[in-house]
């Protein structure tokens, strides 16, 4: 995944299964707890959360709500940072980088989750998190399991 080009690329071996584009941290590239950034470095994906959720299952603190999101619930809901169909809940490989103490990924709660269609793809706009788009998250998803690793570039 690269922060600079705001794409996310799914391998197997050489072949890229998925190469879409995505949306990282507005405040940037960085790993301090409070900071609003995308961590770097090599993650584990913990775990995978929404299996069999319908696309567009609104979460929160990383538990279906039974919302399922539309522009009316957004218009009634204009705070919520939407997080939506399904988590990749990300753990820090790297000690001092981005595991442990004020940089850990995991307390951070990092994930690969979807994002309302209106936001926009390939800008850094998000919160810290890896936004996706439903289509390419469900793909994402079925391909990928707990444990994968994944490489957050700068």
């Amino acid at each position: 995944m690269s922060i600079q080009e705001q794409r996310l690329r799914l391998l197997q071996g050489d072949q890229a299964l998925l190469d879409c584009a995505i949306s990282t941290a507005r405040n940037g590239p960085g790993e301090e707890n409070g900071s609003g950034c995308t961590p770097r470095g090599w993650h584990r994906i913990r775990i995978k959360i929404g299996e069999g959720c319908p696309a567009g299952t609104v979460f929160i603190g990383r538990r279906p709500t039974g919302e399922v999101y539309s522009s009316d619930l957004a218009a009634a809901n204009p705070q919520r940072d939407w997080i939506l169909t399904r988590i990749l809940w990300l753990s820090g490989m790297e000690p001092g980088r981005n595991r442990g103490g004020m940089r850990d990924s995991l307390r951070r709660f990092i994930y690969i989750h979807g994002t309302p269609a209106s936001e926009p793809m390939g800008l850094a706009r998000s919160h810290g998190c890896i936004r996706m788009r439903d289509a390419d998250l469900l793909y994402l998803f079925e391909r990928v399991r707990a444990g994968d690793p994944v490489l957050i570039e700068a």
